[in-house]
């Protein structure tokens, strides 16, 4: 059986799952979630990218959007609203509000978010082993300009700068708050240890696949593994396919170019990449930076779209593997 790790944060991640297991039905699929985004709301501990995965391979997704359940309602967001309760900008429908009050009550006993997320995949069923990056508390926010605030600068959470702020200002810098402390989540590192290709999604490589590697040991762990290591470009055309990953790219000093993702990452990390045929241009680039690299179709259209790249990046490890 064919042992797959994959790095994964939101919407583009999780779809590329599905088709990945559509693809491959039969292998063993291990999922390193980026808990980056995670955020205290309500009193209660949100986890998007996780429940993102969890709902769209379980079946629960809101399949327009890519986030949130389907079928939902706002009834005590609207009652929160009332009560002028903040932040008002972010919200929670009311089947999602019983996930992270499960989540936050076992947390509270005293479970690791690792066996919180175990429990909860128990209903879900997502067919994949979902593993938080950490059990520690890691929380990734932007530096943006506040001319008001002392040194003209000011930091503010991920979700606030994505979901509330639509990435309306340049990001000066994005921080992993926590990362540098924090350890890899259970059964991490050996996931990666006995996998047979390593793929990264075309999820932003910045707060999504970039926080997972931020944790110490993970990113080590992928280089020094005897495995392929595969990417897909989350850049199609000189833009982000979904999401505004070109304002992080800007922040790290990344150009949001297909080739200029991958050499971010390195050959020292990546054996193979994939870009869409509209970047056929830039295969010369990445394969100068020592990347073995491919132009595809990489539109997720369709999950029968998404599994033909999924099993382009399976191929293009097996070649880098011979």
């Amino acid at each position: 059986m064919q042992r797959i790790v994959v790095l994964a944060g939101g919407v583009g991640g999780a779809r590329f799952l599905r088709g990945l297991s559509s693809a491959v039905p039969e292998a063993e699929i291990t999922v390193i979630g980026n808990t980056g985004d995670d955020i205290h709301l309500f009193g209660l501990k949100v986890c998007p990218d996780l429940d993102t995965v969890m709902y769209t391979l379980g079946g629960g997704i809101h399949e327009e959007q890519g986030w949130g359940r389907k079928d939902e309602s706002f009834t005590v967001k609207e009652e929160l609203a009332e009560y002028g309760v903040e932040p008002q900008w972010f919200g929670l429908g009311d089947r999602d509000f019983a996930t992270h009050i499960v989540r936050t009550q076992m947390i509270g006993a005293g479970y690791p978010l690792s066996a919180v997320t175990e429990a909860l995949c128990a209903r879900w069923q997502p067919g994949v082993r979902l593993l938080p990056m950490t059990d520690d508390r890691v929380e990734t926010h932007v530096l943006i300009d506040a001319p008001e605030e002392e040194g003209g600068r000011k930091a503010v959470h991920f979700q606030e700068y994505w979901v509330r702020m639509r990435a309306s200002v340049d990001a000066r810098a994005v921080v992993p708050v926590g990362a540098e402390s924090a350890k890899p989540g259970p059964g991490v590192l050996e996931a990666i240890a006995a996998a047979d290709v390593v793929l990264f999604p075309p999820s932003n490589p910045v707060v999504s696949v970039g926080t997972i590697l931020a944790v110490p040991g993970v990113r080590e762990a992928i280089a020094d593994a005897d495995v392929p290591v595969v990417g897909l470009s989350p850049i199609v055309g000189d833009a982000p396919v979904h999401g505004m990953a070109d304002k992080v790219l800007a922040a790290v000093g990344v150009e949001a170019t297909a080739s200029a993702v991958a050499e971010h990452y390195g050959s020292g990390l990546l054996d193979g990449w994939l870009v869409d045929t509209v970047d056929a241009g830039r295969v010369g680039a990445v394969e100068e930076a020592g990347i073995r690299c491919r132009a595809v179709p990489l539109m997720m259209t369709g999950t029968e779209a998404t599994a033909a790249m999924a099993r382009e990046a399976l191929a293009l490890a097996e070649e880098v593997r011979a």
